[in-house]
């Protein structure tokens, strides 16, 4: 016989009811799990930035710039006359001494007056010399009428005392006598007066001479001037170097105060480093600098700072005190770096490429394992170069990321793999 089988269908219906609240209740767990996890950690490639360790030691300030070497002395030589350029002998680069002939010009009127003057200054000499001549011509005469004065005094002063030792003996008269002593007298008067004009000859030779001798030496000054200007039409370095800049050529029309040459000596440099106006602030005169010339470093020390601000930067002079790389000269691109002090023991790291000083800044600090890097507020200081203090946020031994994390600005945590 037939035994009636029971139905299934409500059994069935309660598991499949069962299952969809189970599976309901798992979804809406891990949604709740989900929600409540935050937005996943951006992957950034390892060999993509910048990782320094944080470091406890002394640390050296300094500033960095471009600059370029210049000479310590440039000499431009200008024309003394209006002239024409005649003939160029030297082209720029070229060696010079005092004594080289750079370039000659040509003025007819120079040469005129040159001559002139010349022949002006030889008529007034051999004028003075007519003078000297005849001054002390006068006075030689002058002195052998005072000897000839003198003898006739001498003279007659003797006849006097022979005519009174006569008188007393009664051999002359006393006409005789008184006749004696009157041309004693009269030729002790004439000497008197002969020594008195010898001695105003005698002084009045010098200021006689003295007006024509400085009329000969105006002549002379006058002279010599137009002679240089004479002179000047051949253009001379005046110093040892090179000839660096000719800015004439022949045929050109020059005026006074043209320059015709610029000549310096390229073993004498000096760098002028151009500083970030916000960095030059710390910088002071004396204070060492190393130049690099891309061919060898130099050491050097801040001679100048120039008081005004160009281009937002500040032009230091650095005088070069070692011994000059090869290849350097005038004009060269350099490097340049100044010390500004020694911190003896302070916190520092790299300076990141977001980071300026006296500032606080977001810095992602690496965990211990390395493989996520967590977004700390770090305190700056007093920066380098390549370092800046850290006054707050870091330890000795922390590893940080200093390249720029711009893009991942937003997120507080990042992987790194």
């Amino acid at each position: 016989m037939d035994i009636p089988r029971p139905s299934q269908a409500k059994a069935k219906l309660r598991k499949r009811i069962l299952l969809a609240i189970v599976v309901v209740a798992v979804l809406a767990g891990i949604t709740i799990f989900l929600a409540r996890l935050g937005p996943a950690a951006p992957v950034v490639d390892r060999n993509l930035v910048w990782v320094d360790t944080v470091k406890r030691g002394p640390m050296v300030r300094q500033v960095r710039g471009l600059g370029t070497l210049v000479p310590e002395e440039i000499r431009w030589i200008a024309a003394r006359t209006s002239a024409r350029v005649d003939r160029i002998i030297l082209r720029p680069g070229a060696l010079v001494t005092p004594d080289s002939v750079i370039l000659e010009m040509m003025n007819p009127d120079v040469e005129q007056a040159a001559t002139a003057a010349e022949s002006q200054l030889e008529a007034a000499t051999a004028e003075l010399n007519n003078l000297r001549i005849e001054l002390e011509s006068g006075l030689l005469a002058m002195e052998s009428t005072l000897a000839s004065a003198k003898s006739n005094f001498e003279t007659s002063k003797l006849q006097a005392e022979v005519n009174d030792e006569l008188f007393r003996e009664g051999l002359v008269s006393a006409l005789e006598l008184r006749r004696a002593v009157v041309t004693a007298e009269e030729a002790a008067t004439r000497y008197e007066i002969e020594k008195k004009r010898f001695e105003f000859t005698k002084e009045s030779i010098d200021p006689r001479l003295s007006v024509k001798r400085a009329e000969v030496n105006r002549l002379s000054a006058q002279a010599k001037l137009r002679r240089e200007e004479y002179d000047a039409l051949k253009v001379r370095a005046g110093v040892h170097g090179v000839l660096q800049v000719l800015p004439v050529e022949v045929g050109a029309q020059v005026q006074p105060g043209t320059n015709l040459a610029r000549v310096a000596d390229p073993a004498r440099l000096k760098a002028e480093v151009r500083i970030a106006e916000t960095q030059a602030k710390d910088i002071l005169i004396g204070q060492d600098a190393t130049i690099d010339t891309r061919n060898g470093v130099v050491a050097g020390r801040v001679s100048r700072i120039d008081p005004a601000v160009q281009n937002g930067t500040v032009t230091v002079d650095v005088m070069l005190n070692g011994e000059l790389p090869k290849g350097a000269r005038p004009d060269l691109s350099v490097d340049g770096v100044i010390e500004l002090d020694r911190l003896a023991d302070v916190l520092f790291v790299g300076r990141p490429a977001f980071g300026q000083e006296q500032t606080t800044v977001g810095i992602y600090r690496l965990t211990p394992d390395g493989d996520m890097a967590e977004r700390i507020q770090v305190k700056l200081g007093r920066a380098s170069v390549n370092t800046i203090e850290i006054l707050a946020g870091l330890t000795p031994g922390d590893r940080v990321i200093l390249s720029d994390m711009q893009q991942w600005s937003e997120n507080e945590r990042v992987r790194l793999r």
